[in-house]
């Protein structure tokens, strides 16, 4: 069983710049996936960005060169780094993790806004 916590979500204007992390209650290094996916009103849950278990990334085409995920295994914690937020990155981001079974964060609200 793992348990995930996401922060860092809110309302910021576009262009602006948020980080989420998220935090592990057991050890990340071991797991086979770690990764952000985010949800929008009535569309589904899709992938934002991945550290696979070959150790590359994977990042949508839609956030490519705005976005950047990092881990810190001494802190069991996933970064999203979001720059340049348009309006349609507004979701709930959740944090992922495959162990290789799958865990799910609660998720945190993203609101980009004017």
């Amino acid at each position: 069983q793992v348990q995930l916590v996401e922060s860092g979500g809110g309302l910021v204007q576009p262009g602006g710049s948020l980080r989420l992390s998220c935090a592990a209650s057991r050890n990340i290094f071991s797991f086979n996936a770690l990764g952000w996916y985010r949800q929008a009103p009535g569309k589904q849950r899709e992938l934002v960005a991945l550290f696979s278990n070959s150790g590359s990334t994977n990042y949508a085409d839609s956030v490519k060169g705005r976005f950047t995920i990092s881990r810190d295994n001494a802190k069991n914690t996933v970064d999203l780094q979001m720059n340049s937020l348009k309006p349609e990155d507004t979701a709930v981001y959740y944090c992922n993790v495959q162990t290789p079974w799958p865990f799910w964060g609660q998720g945190t609200q993203v609101t980009v806004s004017s």
